[in-house]
């Protein structure tokens, strides 16, 4: 396919007229975020990747770009009354967009914390199994619906299909050993004084100079339990209820996310979810949880690991639901073909990491009849072992030969490797990216001068000489999950990479046993909680350092300067965006047409520092912001954000438009200036270009060597080799895993290890021997 860079947006020279091909999306002019009018032609009914170091616009063209505009145009074919339901789609900034085709995008966008969706229904294999046992089941108690734990038919009463129930534990409300004038009540708000402690210490119903221990049953029960009652209190006739009924009734019916942080922090530790004691977790009734096919009820099927559960379906033989039990077979072949073997029907999709969701979302579309439509993937290989990531190429490539489009973001090179064809972006991020380096076929990526292409073919060596411990953290008997009994010594002072397929057991061995201990710093993707406000800045506290800058140069306060304050745009409080409700539908977000994005009133934006106001030192990269901010405390933030791979990210970026691999980096520049000894990363290299993962590696190198221990659950076999130890467990994912099959030195794997971890990192080391020298570009 051809480069080219349109002057008029809708030609690119002899035969790139629309109506000359459509066996390719051609785009034009595209200016989306950072591209530079990036003209290019992608073929149809191909794979195609998408490379470039993080930050240099691949979201940007292949999200923002081609799938928003798909999105919009077929918003667009509905009526004008469906359309004033559905939200307002912008058209990007491009300046043409031909021969696109319906985009699906399967992005790592985790699935919600709803839990009443679990990986059955959002694949449907639960549906499937729910008919199977209508059609089956001994005795026989009715249709689907009858199974459905989100159905009034199928439901326990009790916890109305959820499975538990949510209690509160009173030890979290009260102090026992104290009396009402002592601060019995630990709950906050209640402090000795306060207006709701004077309704209970003033009531009358009680003694407040009485030990709580020492409370009679009546006492306890108007303490805790007494419903609503109107009492005298000073002069006024005010609600008396006891104080458990108060907090579930002010605390508990909120959403999370809108309480204060103190108020959240005090409800995880108060509200304590058990099973039900009506279905013992089932979800279902008891005449659901009667029925049974060949000895097994749906609920003991939705606990199997599918790879099971596919055992137990292939043994099912009855000519009524053989098209069902072959269109589930598939489906759950799928997920064991797509590394989600060890997963259960029953897994609350809420639980799933960023690259199991993906994959989850994948599995509904390989059996899909669509053609011709345009697939849009998001690092699929996500928390993949090496040995996934070939099952997941073979998955790839059997979505483009049903003839759609394939498009995929990604950094790995066994992806690359398969690719017909590759758009490299860059050269660099931010402002430094947005521009079109090669589009090609993978040789001829090789042979570019592009830093993709330099770095293709780069591997890293085994460590020449791995550091020695200075002691052992030590795990014994862990049986979390589905760990076995495992008992292993972690060294102290060195590098460890935790290795297995998806599923071992690796998180449950780490984040299970050692996330709780002291001096430990457990790293991971998962979101930062914040208001829309929240932004790098703020998380990393560099903004009170910014705010103070501008206060000292203008004499005046530094609160002005806050998004929070008086100085924000009072139309969107200074979010830059207004959302618009749209009730049962996503928000949509605005430009604010008062400040025009950018967050504060007239009056503040008059404000500057060198040159510069608040809005537009916010609207700065942390690379550009750290010539701006040359010495300080500010300067010493940004630096470790440009040390994490972050020079890229706007100070004043929403936080959730992070990445998951980015909202790690961030955090782990913040922990880097509180010094911690001992470091637990998940998966660091994610989102990481083939470079930049030797930076990281650079990064890990200094940390250990600044006298900290770091611990890296890890698939990429360059930290594999990079490490100085390694603990891999499995030998598979599930019940099939939980054990750990080595541990030693990279080159004791590699010399003598027979795991799936062992045949690929020897495969990796033996080309990076063969190769004659390292790439001195990526390095």
């Amino acid at each position: 396919m051809s480069l080219r860079d349109d002057t008029d947006g809708t030609r690119g020279g002899p035969g790139t007229d629309p109506a000359d091909s459509h066996d390719v999306i051609q785009v034009r002019g595209a200016r989306e975020n950072n591209l530079k009018r990036v003209s290019l032609d992608i073929p149809k009914r191909r794979l195609t990747v998408f490379t470039g170091v993080s930050g240099s616009g691949k979201s940007s063209l292949v999200f923002d770009t081609i799938a928003a505009e798909s999105r919009r145009l077929i918003n667009e074919t509905y009526t004008a009354f469906i359309q004033s339901f559905l939200p307002a789609l912008a058209r990007p900034d491009v300046d043409g967009l031909h021969n696109l085709s319906a985009a699906i995008v399967v992005d790592q966008e985790r699935m919600g914390v709803n839990s009443r969706s679990t990986v059955g229904t959002a694949t449907d294999a639960l549906e499937m199994l729910r008919i199977i046992f209508s059609r089956l089941s001994t005795p026989h108690v009715g249709g689907p619906g009858a199974f459905g734990f989100n159905s009034p038919d199928g439901m326990c009463r009790h916890c109305e299909g959820l499975g538990r129930v949510a209690d509160i534990d009173v030890d979290q409300l009260v102090d026992r050993e104290r009396s009402l004038n002592e601060g019995a009540i630990t709950v906050p708000g209640y402090a000795v004084g306060s207006w709701n402690w004077q309704i209970f210490a003033e009531s009358g119903l009680l003694d407040p100079d009485l030990r709580l221990r020492d409370y009679s049953p009546d006492q306890w029960h108007d303490l805790m339990h007494k419903p609503a009652t109107k009492i005298r209190h000073n002069s006024l006739n005010v609600t008396y209820e006891g104080l458990l009924v108060k907090v579930r009734r002010t605390h508990l019916a909120k959403e999370r996310e809108s309480m204060q942080a103190h108020i959240r922090a005090f409800v995880e530790r108060a509200v304590v979810f058990g099973p039900c004691p009506a279905c013992g977790g089932a979800r279902l009734n008891p005449a659901a949880l009667a029925a049974t096919v060949n000895g097994r009820n749906i609920a003991e099927c939705s606990a199997l690991q599918v790879s099971d559960l596919l055992d137990f379906v292939r043994g099912i033989d009855a000519a009524e639901v053989r098209p069902l039990t072959e269109a589930l077979r598939g489906t759950l072949e799928s997920m064991v073909e797509i590394g989600l073997g060890y997963l259960s029907l029953d897994r609350e999709s809420g639980s799933l990491s960023g690259g199991e969701a993906q994959r989850v979302k994948m599995v509904r579309h390989l059996g899909s009849s669509l053609t011709d439509v345009t697939y849009v993937f998001d690092e699929p290989t996500t928390g993949l072992h090496p040995h996934d990531v070939q099952r997941m190429n073979a998955l790839l490539l059997r979505l483009r030969d049903k003839g759609n489009t394939v498009l995929v973001v990604e950094h790995k090179p066994e992806v690359i490797a398969i690719a017909d064809h590759v758009v490299d972006l860059g050269p660099g991020a931010g402002d430094a990216g947005g521009q079109l380096c090669y589009a090609g076929d993978v040789p001829g990526l090789r042979a570019s001068d592009t830093l993709t292409g330099r770095c293709l073919d780069h591997r890293v060596p085994l460590r020449a000489q791995p550091r020695r411990p200075r002691g052992h953290l030590a795990i014994r008997n862990a049986s979390l999950h589905n760990l076995k009994d495992v008992s292993v010594d972690i060294p102290l002072g060195v590098l460890t990479a935790v290795t297995g397929v998806a599923g071992s057991g690796k998180s449950s061995l780490i984040h299970g046993m050692l996330g709780h201990r002291e001096g430990v710093v457990v790293v991971d993707q998962s979101p930062i909680r914040g208001s829309r406000r929240s932004s790098p800045a703020t998380y990393t506290k560099l903004f009170d350092g910014v705010r103070a800058a501008f206060a000292r140069a203008n004499g005046v306060s530094a609160s002005l300067f806050s998004a929070n304050s008086e100085g924000a745009c009072p139309r969107c409080k200074g979010v830059g965006v207004v959302y618009t409700d749209l009730m049962m539908m996503a928000d949509v977000a605005s430009v604010c047409e008062e400040c025009g994005g950018r967050r504060f009133t007239p009056e503040v934006l008059s404000y500057t520092l060198r040159g510069r106001n608040i809005s537009e030192v916010l609207g700065m990269s942390v690379t550009e912001a750290r010539d701006f901010f040359p010495t300080g405390r500010v300067r010493a933030s940004l630096d470790r954000l440009a040390d994490v791979g972050l020079g890229y990210v706007g100070l004043g970026q929403p936080l959730n438009t992070l990445s998951g691999g980015e909202r790690q980096r961030l955090k782990l520049a913040v922990h880097m200036a509180d010094q911690p000894t001992a470091y637990v990363l998940d998966e660091p290299t994610n989102g990481l270009h083939l470079a930049d993962v030797d930076k990281l590696l650079t990064l890990l190198d200094r940390l250990v060597d600044g006298g900290n221990t770091v611990i890296v659950i890890e698939h990429h076999q360059a930290v594999m080799a990079h490490a100085d130890w390694l603990i891999d467990l499995g030998p598979g994912a599930g019940h099939d895993g939980g054990r750990v099959v080595f541990t030693g030195t990279p080159a004791e794997l590699v010399e003598t290890g027979d795991t799936l971890t062992a045949h690929h990192l020897r495969r990796y080391v033996g080309r990076a021997r063969a190769q004659a020298e390292p790439v001195g570009a990526a390095r």
